[in-house]
């Protein structure tokens, strides 16, 4: 393996600080109403999402310039803290939204999850590229390999945080397929994850409501249907150019956290079909490059490690996207590096820091 480093793929720098910026102006835009009700202070959210961006960039830069085959070696270490964290907030966990996903630390907070989700990609590609010609056996390859994120999981659900769970199971699933498992082990294996899922789902009520709601919002208008059928208000009136930024009338406290999981409906209100679309493409650009990184790593780790990080950001754009717009079941995952929110962004810059250090020891 090359140990010489060249510059960093600087398409993805622009398009994720292009994202960056463009989530910043519509948090503050998404927010300012709300905001000014709640906090008496219509920056309250922008200021905050300020703070988590610079944290997010400072992480970025550095990840960039350490040299990632050093997280192989922390690799378990990562994964076990992750576990710890997971377990700890079951523990002593806040709970938002019925879900008691948040560790409190003062006026700010972390979300485990979020962190799961970079010790899983970094665990699970040391397995496999330590024990790639075993991926191919059923039980001491695939088995093994899917107990790694399944841990995740389980605690995860636990919360629950669907969203999370869906996006860390993508993910490793994504990895695992292209380090080499078989086809048909995966068939199987889906077969039962999908009557797992539908095991989960009538497990929860709440969740049975969700399936039904995203149907047909309209059944019941006022409860699980609400969340979608103000998104669609929004989207709709949009049109070709939107109704101008800062001109939004369902973040009068209609469409309830704009600012947040549903902040995608705001941008086709204000900015119309262009402006989505933009964002979009941004984000298409985003994941071109970055597969480009990963097909050109010089090792199967790197190769694997940059494979999960845009296989992640790629997962949550498409269930965020098709849930603002009524194509999947209402659940909570923000958009990347748009939404609001501390974990979430922060680490997603630290994982494109990462990405952006593979990218300088490409062939």
């Amino acid at each position: 393996m090359s140990k010489v480093r060249t510059a960093p793929d600087f398409i993805i720098i622009f398009a994720t600080l292009l994202l960056l910026g463009i989530g910043v102006v519509m948090v503050y835009s998404a927010s300012a109403i709300y905001a000014q009700k709640e906090f008496n202070d219509p920056y309250y959210f922008a200021k905050r999402q300020m703070i988590f961006a610079l944290l997010g960039i400072t992480s970025m830069y550095v990840m960039m310039n350490i040299d990632y085959w050093i997280w192989k070696k922390w690799a378990k270490t990562g994964y076990m803290i992750s576990i710890g964290l997971l377990v700890l907030v079951l523990l002593i966990g806040i709970e938002v939204n019925g879900s008691k996903s948040w560790l409190g630390l003062g006026s700010f907070g972390i979300q485990p999850g979020e962190f799961a989700k970079f010790g899983v990609a970094a665990f699970l590609a040391k397995w496999l590229s330590d024990n790639q010609k075993q991926i191919v056996l059923f039980r001491k390859g695939l088995m093994v390999s899917l107990s790694i994120p399944i841990a995740c999981f389980g605690l995860i659900m636990l919360q629950p945080d669907l969203g999370t769970g869906v996006v860390l199971t993508g993910m490793a699933v994504v990895m695992i397929f292209a380090a080499g498992a078989r086809i048909s082990h995966f068939v199987g294996l889906g077969m039962v994850g999908v009557a797992g899922f539908v095991g989960l789902v009538l497990s929860a009520p709440y969740r049975i409501k969700r399936i039904t709601s995203f149907l047909d919002p309209w059944s019941d208008p006022l409860g699980t249907g609400y969340q979608i059928i103000q998104s669609l208000y929004a989207i709709g009136p949009g049109g070709l150019l939107g109704l101008g930024l800062g001109q939004s009338r369902q973040k009068h406290l209609y469409l309830p956290e704009p600012y947040n999981d549903f902040i995608f409906s705001i941008i086709a209100e204000e900015l119309g079909f262009v402006g989505g679309t933009f964002v979009l493409l941004l984000f298409l650009l985003l994941l071109w490059r970055g597969m480009r990184v990963a097909i050109t790593a010089p090792d199967l780790y790197g190769n694997l490690l940059a494979l999960a990080i845009i296989s992640m950001i790629a997962i949550q754009v498409v269930i965020n996207v098709g849930v603002v717009t009524g194509t999947f079941p209402v659940t909570g995952i923000t958009l990347p590096f748009l939404s609001y929110g501390g974990s979430s962004l922060t680490l997603m810059l630290t994982g494109v820091g990462v990405l952006l250090n593979i990218s300088r020891f490409s062939r």
